[in-house]
């Protein structure tokens, strides 16, 4: 049974295998698994490289300007406020969207080997 691309990436967004959908894609926080634990799909051989920080750096940026462009419009926050919690913030999306990032581009890489 053929599955839609739509599904697979959805998959990979929250961390599931791109196969199955029922085992998960990390072993730790963006350690991908060798295979999945209940279709035995070999994970391992996916390697998203930089592609993952690339998305991460580029979503973070686009979440962080509007912010940062409101804040320096308004006088809501001082300056040093407003450098330390776009730090925080930036910091914090980064670290949620980085495993959401790989997880696409695993679940991409497995479509693109499926297709061959």
């Amino acid at each position: 049974m053929r599955v839609s691309n739509v599904i697979v990436v959805w998959r990979g967004i929250l961390g599931r295998c791109p196969k199955c959908g029922k085992g998960r894609l990390f072993k730790r926080y963006i350690a991908p698994r060798d295979s999945c634990s209940f279709c035995s799909e070999k994970l391992g051989e996916f390697k998203a490289d930089d592609g993952p920080a690339w998305l991460t750096i580029l979503l973070t940026g686009h979440l962080i300007a509007p912010f940062l462009l409101y804040v320096s419009k308004s006088d809501a926050l001082s300056e040093w406020d407003a450098i330390i919690l776009s730090m925080i913030l930036t910091i914090v999306l980064a670290f949620i969207l980085l495993p959401i990032s790989k997880g696409i581009f695993i679940a991409v890489l497995w479509l693109l080997s499926q297709k061959e």
